[in-house]
């Protein structure tokens, strides 16, 4: 043996170290794996609830309902009660879930992100309408900024677990509704290729809106032919009633060909009942004339029955976004949406908490998995959102996107073959080196079956603490940061942030 040899053996015990470092080649927790198989609803409760909420659309009916959108469901069945509210027979309602879409594509500006909506697939979003942000020097809430928004579009755009993005805060300091639609709709676009989703506020700003679309799709009329944007909508008003201005925004968006999300969102035991089947009821029945809506004014138009079960803390009045009850609630109510074969959108991740701290932990895990595992299609909300929705966090932003992998991967299960039962491989373990350690099925399932955190520590407490005893906080600080100082990703080219500017002298 010569002084040399032990280098080689170094040197490839070194290689060995670094390959077993580095990521998998196969995303064990990749986005869009099936959920449904938590079901907290039995088929006696589905049909419950359903035929519930069939009678209330068909005997109480719809209140305070626009003249255009009433003579159009007039025209297709519905009829004035003697209180009148415009009632909406179940063969109407049940029609309108035959003749809807069931699924369709979240179009990217990048068609290898868009992303299949319907069926069972799972795929975590975001949402929200903050009008804060947990600074990231203070470590304390100040007024979210169109800068703000810009950068959590930079960030979210580097989040592998992210499927789409909706605006998630408010630009405080864009006063103007007009200006305030535009500039929104502009960072979206500037910063990001993944399918996005804002909102209107009126029906009049759709129309110049979607000329920057078309910029930036490559001319006039090209969005519409793939739109890659999405309007959340709220076009019903708990209880049991429409919205004018929301309904006139959702005739805008279908006549541009935008798909919409109409979002029910009612609140436990103030606009909507206390009990929890009875909110179910209520909730699925404003939906669904959200949906009956939709689909007379343009029948099969992409639509995300978006039914955000909300509850409030009944001692104050609070809204609550995190625990056992908003769990169980957007979970049957993905439950619901799923079993009347509708692409569904839920919220969870909501927490309470104004800190990453414990309760934000709890908070986001308990409610973020139950949506999924009940196969919500859409799971709004899931990323950067604190306070009760208040609130908004670069740094919540990478915790949640690990959080989700971790979710993806309970949702992919186990698969059982004969190859992964692996009788010869223990036989082999038992009867010879007493450990599956360095086993090839074992360095097989290492690379297929386990997802590796970046920010979660598993480190032992001393090498913790000689790394510093850092927080998740921190070390989600710091992937904020090698985020943000990323070159501009150049989504818009100079001739289309020319013409944008041009045509929008409003932005910012």
């Amino acid at each position: 043996m010569t002084e040399q040899d032990p280098a080689p053996r170094r040197t490839g015990r070194r290689a060995r170290l670094a390959a077993r470092a580095a990521p998998p080649k196969l995303n064990a927790a990749a986005p869009g794996q099936r959920g449904g198989a938590y079901k907290p609803l039995s088929e006696p409760d589905l049909q419950a609830i359903y035929r519930t909420a069939l009678r209330l659309l068909a005997e109480l009916g719809m209140g305070e309902v626009p003249p255009r959108l009433a003579g159009d469901l007039v025209a297709a069945g519905a009829v004035w009660s003697d209180t009148h509210r415009l009632c909406i027979p179940e063969a109407l309602t049940e029609e309108a879930i035959d003749r809807a879409a069931k699924r369709f594509t979240l179009h990217g500006r990048d068609p290898a992100r868009s992303i299949e909506v319907g069926g069972n697939r799972v795929w975590f979003g975001t949402g929200g309408a903050a009008v804060q942000v947990l600074d990231r020097q203070s470590a304390l809430y100040r007024p979210s900024t169109l800068a703000d928004l810009h950068d959590f579009t930079r960030l979210q755009d580097a989040l592998d677990n992210v499927a789409w993005f909706t605006r998630c805060c408010i630009a405080t300091d864009v006063p103007d509704p007009y200006d305030l639609d535009v500039n929104t709709a502009y960072a979206l676009m500037r910063n990001t290729t993944k399918p996005v989703a804002t909102a209107f506020t009126e029906a009049a700003h759709v129309a110049p809106i979607v000329e920057m679309f078309d910029i930036a799709a490559g001319g006039a009329g090209a969005f519409a032919k793939r739109p890659f944007v999405k309007a959340h909508i709220s076009p019903v008003i708990s209880p049991m009633r429409f919205g004018a201005d929301a309904v006139e925004v959702v005739y805008a968006c279908l006549s541009h060909n935008i798909p919409v999300s109409c979002i029910t969102a009612a609140q436990s035991g103030a606009t909507a009942p206390a009990t929890l089947a009875g909110f179910l009821a209520q909730s699925l029945a404003e939906t669904l004339a959200s949906l009956v809506m939709v689909n007379v004014i343009r029948p099969g138009f992409p639509m995300v029955f978006s039914n955000w079960p909300l509850v409030i803390d009944l001692r104050t009045g609070a809204f609550a976004g995190g625990g056992g009850e908003i769990a169980v609630l957007n979970a049957a109510s993905a439950q619901l949406s799923n079993w009347l074969g509708l692409p569904s959108g839920v919220a969870a991740s909501m927490t309470d908490a104004k800190a990453v701290d414990a309760q934000y932990g709890v908070e986001k895990g308990m409610t973020s998995l139950a949506a999924a595992l009940a196969g919500g299609n859409l799971i709004y909300e899931s990323s950067g959102m604190t306070a009760s929705l208040l609130g908004a966090s670069f740094e919540a932003f990478v915790l949640d996107d690990e959080m989700h992998s971790a979710s993806y991967r309970a949702l992919r299960g186990v698969e059982v073959s004969e190859e992964n039962l692996g009788f010869d491989a223990i036989c082999g373990a038992v009867l010879g080196e007493g450990h599956f350690l360095g086993d090839a099925q074992t360095y097989a399932a290492m690379e297929r079956d386990y997802f590796y955190p970046s920010l979660a520590d598993r480190d032992a407490p001393s090498a913790w603490q000689e790394q510093g005893a850092q927080d998740a906080w921190s070390r989600a600080g710091r992937r904020v940061d090698e985020i943000l100082s990323r070159p501009d990703p150049g989504y818009l080219d100079a001739a289309q942030e020319t013409a944008i500017r041009e045509a929008f002298p409003n932005l910012r």
